[in-house]
C-alpha cells in the first residue's frame, strides 16, 4: 500500500493535468548561423504547422502567434547625459542585468486582439512585457515599460537593429500553416539564439513549442576570439609584440634623415 501511494498520487496529478487538443511542430530554416568577415546580416524563416487531435473543438480555426527570439543574454548599461557649460556629460546611469542582447517578437495581430492584459504580463507578450531586470540602487527588479531607462535602452537596441517588434510578421499560410521571418542583423551577436512559439485562441495559451539556432564566427576572426578567450597571457603578449613591431616599423618608414 505504502509503494502505491506515488503511483496514485502520479495518477491523479495527471488526471489534474488539462489534456492539449493541439501540438505545434515548427523548424528554422537554419540552425547555424556562419559569420565571415563579409557578413552583412542574415534573413531565417521560421516555419511550423499546428496539429490538431481528436480534443481539439470542432470548428476552431481562429489560431494566433506570438514568436519571441532570444539571443545570448549579458549585462548592458544605459547612459543619462546632460548639456553642462557646453560639453555634454554623464549625468546617471542604470545597469541591466542579464538581458537578452537581441529580442524580436514576431505576431499574426496586435497583442490586444490575442490576449488581454493580464495574459500578455504573465506569458510577457510584447517587449513591453518582457523582463528586463535592472540593477536600481541596491535592488534588482523590472520596472514599467514607460521608464526612461528602459525606454531608452529599447529605444537604442531598435535603432541598431536588435529589438524589434512587428505585430504582422507571423502569416497563416493555410488555417494551421504558418511562417515567419527572423532577419539577423550584421552586429547580430554570436551565441545560441532560444526561439519560443506560443499559440493562442480565444484569448487563452493552448500550446506552446520552443527551437534554437546557432550564430557562430568562422575562420581568422574566430581564431582570433579563441585565442584571446583560451590564451589570455600569450595573445595579450603576442598583441603587445605586435603594437610595438608596428611602432617601429612605422618609425622606420617616416624617418627624416
Amino acid at each position: 500500500m505504502i509503494r502505491a501511494l506515488p503511483i496514485i498520487a502520479a495518477l491523479g496529478i495527471g488526471m489534474l493535468a488539462p489534456a492539449r487538443a493541439e501540438q505545434l511542430i515548427v523548424s528554422v530554416s537554419n540552425h547555424r548561423v556562419t559569420v565571415t568577415p563579409n557578413y552583412a546580416g542574415e534573413e531565417l524563416v521560421l516555419f511550423g504547422a499546428v496539429e490538431k487531435d481528436d480534443k481539439t473543438p470542432p470548428g476552431r480555426n481562429n489560431y494566433n502567434l506570438v514568436v519571441t527570439v532570444n539571443g545570448p543574454r549579458t549585462d548592458l548599461m544605459t547612459r543619462r547625459k546632460e548639456r553642462r557649460f557646453g560639453i555634454w556629460i554623464n549625468t546617471d546611469s542604470r545597469q541591466f542585468l542579464q538581458v537578452p542582447s537581441y529580442l524580436a517578437v514576431f505576431s499574426n495581430r496586435p497583442m490586444d486582439a490575442i490576449a488581454p492584459a493580464d495574459v500578455q504580463r504573465r506569458q510577457q507578450l510584447g517587449i513591453n512585457n518582457v523582463l528586463l531586470t535592472q540593477r536600481v540602487g541596491t535592488d534588482y527588479a523590472d520596472v514599467v515599460a514607460t521608464d526612461p531607462f528602459r525606454s531608452a535602452f529599447v529605444r537604442l537596441r531598435k535603432e541598431h537593429g536588435l529589438y524589434r517588434e512587428e505585430t504582422s510578421a507571423v502569416t497563416f499560410l493555410t488555417p494551421t500553416l504558418f511562417r515567419t521571418s527572423i532577419p539577423l542583423p550584421a552586429e547580430v551577436p554570436i551565441g545560441t539564439y532560444d526561439v519560443e512559439i506560443k499559440l493562442f485562441a480565444d484569448g487563452a495559451l493552448i500550446s506552446k513549442a520552443e527551437t534554437a539556432f546557432d550564430i557562430v564566427k568562422v575562420g581568422f576572426e574566430q581564431f582570433v576570439a579563441n585565442a584571446a578567450r583560451n590564451h589570455g597571457f600569450i595573445y595579450g603578449l603576442l598583441t603587445a609584440a605586435m603594437a610595438l613591431m608596428s611602432g617601429w616599423a612605422a618609425s622606420i618608414v617616416f624617418r627624416r634623415d
